[in-house]
């Protein structure tokens, strides 16, 4: 897996100060996309241990809230794999930060057994993210004023709750700022 940047001290992508790791590679091709330059699976830097390494060392402040992973496409079939021992680490490492994910991929349609880019790495990736906002990113439904997401048509799902329950679980963050 390649990836195109890392944010260190990042406030845009979930909640608080978060370590942000934008992946390379996704098929979406959303129109009007941010960051359309990781469409591309060999965009960026090999991403390997030391990366892992360093961004686990970029976790260790305590005003850091957690890693929020996005792109390009973290659930892309190609991109699993290789974000599955990170995760991992994290999570060792670090068990009350957060992890995030942003997805274009629908959590209760593409990513469960049987969906689109379900792999054998899916469920197990599952337990140690705690938020995915999921769906593509659509211009048309554009609005500013939501936190945390692009477009109305996105939610932001509670995972472990949801995967607890078998239902989808919204996090507060999917109303809209005051």
């Amino acid at each position: 897996m390649y990836y195109g940047n890392i944010k260190f001290n990042d406030i845009a992508n979930g909640e608080g100060v978060r370590t942000s790791l934008f992946v390379s590679g996704c098929t979406h091709h959303c129109k009007n996309c941010f960051n359309p330059e990781t469409w591309d699976f060999c965009y960026g830097k090999i991403f390997d241990q030391s990366i892992i390494d360093e961004i686990l060392q970029s976790l260790n402040h305590e005003y850091i809230n957690g890693l929020t992973l996005l792109g390009g496409e973290p659930m892309e079939k190609a991109n699993q794999m290789s974000l599955l021992p990170l995760v991992k680490q994290v999570k060792k490492q670090y068990p009350n930060k957060t992890v995030w994910c942003y997805t274009g991929y629908l959590f209760d349609k593409d990513l469960k057994k049987e969906g689109k880019v379900f792999t054998e790495w899916t469920d197990e990736l599952l337990k140690y993210i705690d938020v995915i906002v999921d769906g593509e990113f659509v211009e048309d439904l554009k609005d500013i004023t939501l936190r945390f997401k692009g477009s109305a048509n996105q939610r932001i799902i509670d995972v472990q709750k949801s995967l607890k329950t078998g239902n989808i679980v919204l996090s507060p963050y999917n109303e809209k700022r005051k």
